[in-house]
């Protein structure tokens, strides 16, 4: 089947599939623009490229119809979800999903979408996996610790609230334990966060490459020199380094000047995806705490014994489905998936404490 060329006369079915695919692809294209506009450089280029590929998908399905149908079907769901936030978030999680919607085509097993639409739709995947991984970077040391942070304070203060509240203590005991769980372990996830950032900074600075030795490159043998040995170091192999130090020491004395031998930017190490010790602390401290306090707000507003464990269990559960689903669109891994993943292991902990609360409480008794 060749672009632009109508199937010998078309079932309804087959219109209204077109149909679907017409609308979807403009919204497709609308989503890209509109992330566009938010953008700047060769990220701004990229996403309008995109959505001119969209147009040309579009096009193909307006030529199979025959033009402008007098009624079109709505888009899909997930396409329409995805034009809401780009239209007001613009965010990597538009990305994200964008990713995972572009990676599940629909033109694999239809005869009517062309080869290069097919391969359009393979390519569109990993452009915006490129993007997204972009945007992730650039999120990955503060928002693990932010995630992280959050999902420990669910985790760790529910299980202590369910413990000792299943010991058959007092309401208010329960409440000064979870306000106890909630400040040491806001401090500690967030002394630990700094010390951890700030050492794999520290061990990231260290193994960069220097430029201490840039001003001998031009009294160095052109032929014979141990720069070859610093490139050997990086990965070259020998041929290749005794290449690249010949260059660099060639064109220092003929400049007469020092040439930086450092490894290309590209291929150094960064501290991007690590980010910064500071924010990092902060972010889980403030996470650690604002999951930690879920679990504490039954016993605050004076619930005690089952309603506050039941909505504790409840208001815990709602936080954990959230925070897994959004890890599970920021990683491009299936949203529902991770929420119930998150949902368990919290449950899981809660419920191992509960009963030996239980245990203890008995055997106190």
């Amino acid at each position: 089947m060749s672009e632009n060329t109508r199937p010998p006369e078309p079932t309804t079915r087959m219109r209204r599939r077109w149909a679907r695919y017409l609308v979807d692809e403009r919204s497709e294209a609308s989503v890209y623009r509109h992330l566009a506009a938010r953008r700047s450089g060769e990220e701004r280029e990229i996403l309008l490229a995109l959505a001119a590929a969209e147009g040309r998908h579009e096009a193909h399905w307006l030529a199979l119809l025959g033009g402008e149908p007098a009624s079109l079907p709505r888009a899909s769901a997930g396409t329409r979800m995805l034009g809401w936030m780009a239209r007001r978030f613009g965010s990597i999680f538009v990305l994200a999903l964008a990713q995972n919607a572009e990676a599940r085509s629909p033109y694999d097993d239809d005869p009517y979408a062309t080869p290069a639409m097919r391969a359009d739709e393979k390519i569109h995947a990993e452009v915006v996996r490129g993007l997204a991984a972009r945007g992730r970077r650039r999120l990955s040391g503060t928002f693990r610790a932010a995630v992280f942070g959050a999902n420990d304070g669910l985790v760790s203060n529910l299980a202590l609230v369910m413990g000792i509240g299943a010991t058959g203590v007092g309401a208010q005991f329960v409440l000064f334990s979870g306000i106890a769980g909630l400040l040491a372990g806001a401090l500690s996830m967030g002394a630990g966060e700094f010390v951890s950032v700030r050492s794999q900074r520290e061990m990231l600075a260290a193994t960069e490459p220097s430029n201490e030795a840039d001003d001998v490159l031009p009294d160095l043998d052109l032929d014979a020199n141990e720069l070859a040995l610093v490139y050997r170091t990086r990965g070259l192999s020998e041929a290749d380094a005794r290449e690249r130090a010949r260059q660099v020491v060639k064109i220092a004395q003929a400049a007469d000047r020092t040439v930086p031998y450092r490894r290309p930017a590209e291929d150094e190490v960064s501290h991007e995806t690590v980010g910064g010790a500071w924010g990092a602390a902060l972010s889980s401290f403030l996470f650690f705490a604002s999951g930690a306090i879920i679990p504490v707000l039954p016993w605050l507003v004076g619930l005690s014994g089952l309603p506050a464990v039941v909505l504790a269990l409840a208001l815990v559960g709602i936080a954990l489905l959230s925070t897994g689903a959004m890890v599970g669109l920021l990683s491009g891994g299936p949203p529902l998936r991770r929420a119930l993943r998150q949902l368990l292991i919290g449950f899981a902990a809660a419920g191992i404490t509960y009963l030996l609360g239980l245990l203890f409480g008995v055997s106190a008794a």
